[in-house]
């Protein structure tokens, strides 16, 4: 599918959609297309030129933590308002485990092959180039995969279970939902390839763009990691300035305002590996910023190093002043800590490994690729709330008002937004208004508050008007099955004849797979028992994880009465109707082996 180009006039502005294991919801034949394995993606036009000028090039990519079956839904309806977006698991993906889950991240980590890294028809172009897979997806199929360019269902779920994992593990529900729909829908016969193990991007997701100002919260997260909250406070402040960015402007303690600010940043520098020559500094940071990356692109423009070496005046004027206050620490070359900070500006990413540094943030400082821990709880908690107070430049009480989410801007036209323990978002749009933010981005920004209560203060209980894709999206059929099955465990018929009125389903199982019926039996209630078989007409042949039905259960507690209600019940439950509850249980998404 062709993309527009980054000069072009008007035209299709791409809009990428990362899917993490969403939880089915019936969805539209429209939706369906979207309903695909953990880490995969949609790829989606908008044409609506947001009353901006034609043709800047516009990305968006996001990571994000929880299942965002309602974010996709209603960002559908934003699509003219959002370029171009996506978002993927922050936490391990839950078809990983045991030791095929340490052996593929530890792999990643540190970008070697696995025993199947090769693939001989089909390799994207880094691993062809580079014989090393340091995506965790290309990981996990290539490991599994043997080679082939497609695997067999039942040759993953083999796969799963040698780990000691069981299809039936409600860790993995979501993941096996979603295999199941895509065996239902697929015409391959079952197969998997290797675009249903990673994400895919379409348009410019991957042109890289530099940091800029966008570095300094994750400069200042290094800083606070490695040295502490209390020493490097001793050099810089936590309050907003009020005043530009670039000013010559101390607080009333004689140190920089901030580290969002040049002169904080620049002294955040400063303090970074003062014992070591200026390219072991460079490179202690750059690796800081691989491992937030999960190892994805990150590069360096040398152009921009020297543009910025050769025009940066004003920051230069903000060392000499920094110098003269006595700002550094003792012994620090101030030229030294120019150098680092226009190099650090100078580093290069795109928007999906922006969007997985963001995710980093977001998910506490452990990165949502590789599972490494890289940033203290301490950094994290410190630089969201200082770019929730000035990460936007002049602009930042207003963002912190409307929108009410930790970000940083820079002028590259990018954004990083970070929504806690949620997903972690990086924009680009170069066009800035007189602030020096990305118009589109921060319209954006607001309309996805306006969609969603991200806001720091939304009412979490009671939004009515706002969707929350932080709550499970089973949460409320799992509420229904503790009630269910509560109610049969206390003999309470009255709230079982009630749930059967509101149409509930009566044969709803746990996650051991147990129904009312089998709590109702275990526990001797002969009246839900009844209720249960005469009027709702359950069937009495379900088996739990164990393999007992209700009736086994009834003969293990003595439950002598019950014993012969159920019999009896057997008994005049005609075949046809078990034949089809059979049928039934076998196309169930809880049992992937019917798929096989």
């Amino acid at each position: 599918m062709g993309a527009p180009g980054l000069g072009g006039q008007g035209g299709n502005r791409p809009l990428l959609l990362l899917q993490p294991h969403p939880r089915p919801s019936s969805p539209s034949p429209a939706q369906r297309s979207l309903t695909r394995l953990p880490r995969t993606c949609l790829a989606r036009y908008s044409s609506d030129p947001l009353s901006l000028p034609a043709g800047a090039p516009t990305s968006w990519a996001l990571w994000g933590l929880r299942s965002m079956r309602a974010l996709q839904r209603a960002l559908s309806l934003a699509i003219s308002h959002c370029p171009w977006a996506g978002w993927g698991p922050l936490s391990r993906s839950p078809i990983l485990g045991g030791g095929v889950w340490q052996h593929l991240s530890e792999a990643a980590a540190q970008g070697r092959e696995t025993p199947h890294s090769h693939q001989p028809q089909r390799q994207d172009h880094d691993a062809s180039q580079s014989g090393m897979l340091s995506r965790l997806g290309d990981l996990l199929f290539y490991t599994i995969a043997e080679g082939q360019e497609r695997i067999p269902i039942h040759k993953f779920t083999t796969a799963l279970k040698a780990t000691g994992l069981q299809t039936s593990d409600p860790r993995l529900r979501d993941c096996m939902s979603q295999m199941y729909h895509m065996a239902q829908e697929s015409s391959s016969g079952g197969l998997l390839d290797r675009d249903l193990f990673q994400k895919h991007s379409v348009g410019h997701t991957k042109i890289p763009f530099c940091l800029q100002s966008c570095v300094k919260p994750l400069t200042y997260a290094i800083s606070i990691s490695t040295l502490g909250t209390d020493y490097v406070h001793k050099f810089v402040g936590k309050e907003p300035s009020g005043l530009r960015y670039n000013t010559l402007s101390l607080n009333e303690e004689g140190i920089p305002h901030n580290p969002m600010v040049n002169a904080g940043a620049i002294v955040v520098s400063s303090l970074i590996k003062m014992d070591c020559n200026k390219a072991e500094k460079f490179d202690f940071v750059l690796q800081y910023l691989n491992k937030m990356a999960g190892n994805e692109y990150v590069g360096f423009s040398n152009a921009t190093f020297q543009s910025e070496k050769e025009t940066g005046d004003r920051n230069y004027a903000i060392g000499y002043y920094l110098k003269e206050k006595k700002c550094f620490p003792k012994g620090v070359d101030m030229m030294a800590a120019l150098d680092l900070y226009f190099q650090l500006c100078s580093v290069e990413v795109t928007c999906e490994s922006g969007s997985v540094m963001a995710a980093t943030l977001a998910n506490g400082g452990i990165c949502p690729i590789t599972g490494e821990s890289v940033l203290s709880a301490e950094a994290v908690r410190n630089t969201l709330s200082l770019m929730h107070s000035c990460g936007m430049y002049d602009f930042s009480g207003q963002f912190a008002f409307y929108v009410g989410l930790p970000a940083k801007s820079a002028v590259s036209g990018a954004i990083l937004l970070v929504v806690p323990n949620v997903m972690g978002m990086m924009c680009l749009s170069p066009p800035l208004d007189k602030l020096g933010n990305s118009q589109r981005g921060i319209n954006f920004c607001q309309k996805l508050v306006s969609l969603f209560n991200f806001h720091n203060y939304d009412n979490l209980r009671h939004c009515a008007r706002k969707l929350d894709p932080r709550r499970e999206g089973g949460e409320v059929r799992n509420k229904t099955v503790v009630n269910l099955l509560f109610a049969a465990y206390s003999g309470d018929v009255s709230a079982l004849r009630r749930f059967a009125l509101s149409a509930m389903n009566m044969e709803q199982k746990d996650y051991d797979s147990r129904t009312a019926l089998h709590v109702a039996a275990a526990e001797g209630h002969v009246e839900v028992v009844k209720f249960l078989i005469e009027a709702c007409k359950v069937n009495p042949f379900v088996k739990d994880r164990w393999g007992n039905i209700p009736l086994d259960d009834a003969v293990q507690f003595n439950h002598l009465e019950v014993v012969k209600l159920l019999q009896d019940y057997q008994d005049s439950y005609t075949i046809s109707e078990s034949q089809a509850e059979a049928a039934a249980e076998a196309l169930s998404k809880e049992n992937l082996e019917s798929m096989v």
